[in-house]
């Protein structure tokens, strides 16, 4: 079965403040550049940028498109195995104000299934690389979700986390068709174009045009544009694509993650480097290619279709199948032969040549899948820091053959939903994510198939919504589990 070079732990891998090489960032443009970029660089050094200049985006009414987003189709029940010990979860170990939770929660080495879901039907399951929480759609657009909830991001209006799922009542008049988890905030889309957000805001990252410690029920974005399609959430940062293609980005821009030309540093007093974040939703205005010896020239006509967020950088996929990567560049994350952060969404040259292009994306904390148009999966950056870095886009050999139909990642573990199968691997340590029982090897760092879920039919593994929103499948279909325990699906 499958073999896989790359395998992914490193506890803060890409919020590690050092730069691998000990670079620092290069201009992306240099002021002979041939490109006018509006105000899309008025950052100066040393102060923080005015934003006067930056209105909320607003299309008149008889302007805009009138869209109905579809649920997804699938009627499934929500598999779980993992860690549960939810404040334990990406922590060396629990805050002393949640010391009563240090012993609680044993982790889950296959399948379970929650008690109280038993006559829920689930369409969608989402989580994050940098979350340690977690929501699911039901096949009627209601949304639950449970987990960690320290700034709100459970969307039940307190801070309590949630051993199991709970309905968020704040959007039970709405039909949710998307999701998306940042490290400690979350994005939901409507099925009329609508984005709301909850939880942390310290960096603008809820898009509501102001920097507040929690947000702690839903509320919409400040925007009131093209109804918006698709949703996707970095660790600090956020994203969202209109139904006409257009991205728009807002939250820390720290890796230049944002793709607004800038890593929106200045120094504050004290000389304390702060960042200067975007509160509101900013279009992405210019994509880029480079070519062998530096020379950049705009790449015209991106239609956005997909996008996916690591911890610190992004991945687009346009309507012409290419992929655009940016943002932190350490670990070849970006796919563009050089560790260099990139400020602005960059062309990844494999995938540009007719009938080689990409179907779909997705991201892990610090790497990036792609899956050719021919059916191939692609992988660069890491899943393990101690090992080499894939530094452009490379086959994954082991799962030729094998057409993958959705995948996840967790911290350092990638799961497939590959023909009838499930497939998973990660290296040491594990909590269960893997699946693949309490007798059996605990990691591994070439892939397996999951057997525990031999005979179940996994529609979409729990971190990243399907690329065509109109015919989104996920959750899972068939039964057969184990008894019910709350555990984490990263």
């Amino acid at each position: 079965m499958p073999r896989k070079k790359v395998t992914d732990v490193s506890g803060n891998g890409g919020m590690k403040r050092k730069r691998a090489s000990g670079k620092r960032r290069e201009r992306d443009f240099s002021s002979d550049d041939e490109f006018d970029f509006e105000q899309e660089n008025n950052k100066k050094s040393g102060k923080p940028t005015t934003k006067s200049g930056l209105q909320p985006v607003t299309v008149a009414d008889d302007v805009k498109e009138k869209i109905k987003l579809e649920c997804p189709k699938v009627k499934g029940q929500l598999l779980i195995f993992g860690a549960t010990n939810w404040d334990l979860i990406g922590r060396k170990e629990v805050p002393k104000q949640q010391a009563a939770f240090r012993n609680l929660g044993q982790n889950l080495w296959g399948p379970h299934r929650y008690g109280c879901l038993n006559d829920v039907q689930v369409s969608c399951v989402v989580s994050g690389p940098c979350a340690a929480h977690s929501l699911f759609i039901t096949t009627e657009g209601k949304l639950w979700s449970w987990g960690r909830n320290d700034k709100g991001q459970l969307g039940h209006g307190d801070t309590k986390r949630l051993e199991a799922p709970k309905l968020i009542e704040a959007l039970a008049e709405h039909v949710i068709v998307s999701v998306a988890c940042g490290r400690n905030h979350t994005l939901a889309l409507t099925e009329d174009g609508a984005v709301y957000s909850f939880g942390e805001n310290k960096l603008g990252q809820l898009g509501q045009g102001n920097q507040t410690d929690a947000v702690l029920t839903p509320a919409l974005i400040s925007y009131n544009g093209q109804p918006l399609v698709k949703v996707a959430c970095g660790a600090e940062f956020s994203m969202v694509v209109d139904c006409k293609g257009n991205l728009y980005s807002f939250g820390c821009p720290e890796y230049g993650q944002l793709g607004h030309n800038s890593d929106g540093k200045f120094i504050a007093r004290a000389q304390r480097i702060e960042f200067d974040c975007e509160l509101i939703p900013r279009r992405v205005a210019i994509f880029i290619e480079k070519s062998k010896d530096g020379q950049i020239m705009p790449v015209p006509n991106v239609v956005v279709r997909d996008v996916a967020c690591g911890a610190n950088h992004t991945l687009v996929l346009d309507s012409q199948k290419r992929v655009f990567t940016w943002g932190f560049g350490g670990y070849g994350r970006l796919g563009h032969t050089e560790q260099k952060d990139e400020m602005v969404p960059r062309l990844v040259k494999l995938f540009d040549f007719p009938g080689r292009g990409a179907s779909q994306i997705y991201a892990g904390y610090q790497c990036s899948f792609a899956v050719s148009e021919m059916g191939g999966l692609f992988f660069w950056g890491v899943t393990n820091t101690s090992r080499e870095s894939t530094m452009y886009p490379k086959a994954v050999q082991d799962l030729c053959g094998w057409k993958i139909r959705s995948l996840a990642c967790g911290k350092s573990s990638i799961i497939i939903a590959a023909d009838e199968s499930t497939i998973s691997w990660g290296p040491s340590p594990t909590f269960g994510e893997l699946g693949y029982g309490d007798t059996k090897p605990k990691s591994s760092t070439t892939a397996q198939e999951v057997k525990t879920l031999d005979g179940i039919y996994i529609e979409q593994p729990p971190n990243h919504h399907h690329q065509d929103y109109e015919r989104s499948k996920t959750g899972l279909r068939n039964r057969r589990v184990t008894p019910n325990t709350p555990a984490n699906p990263q």
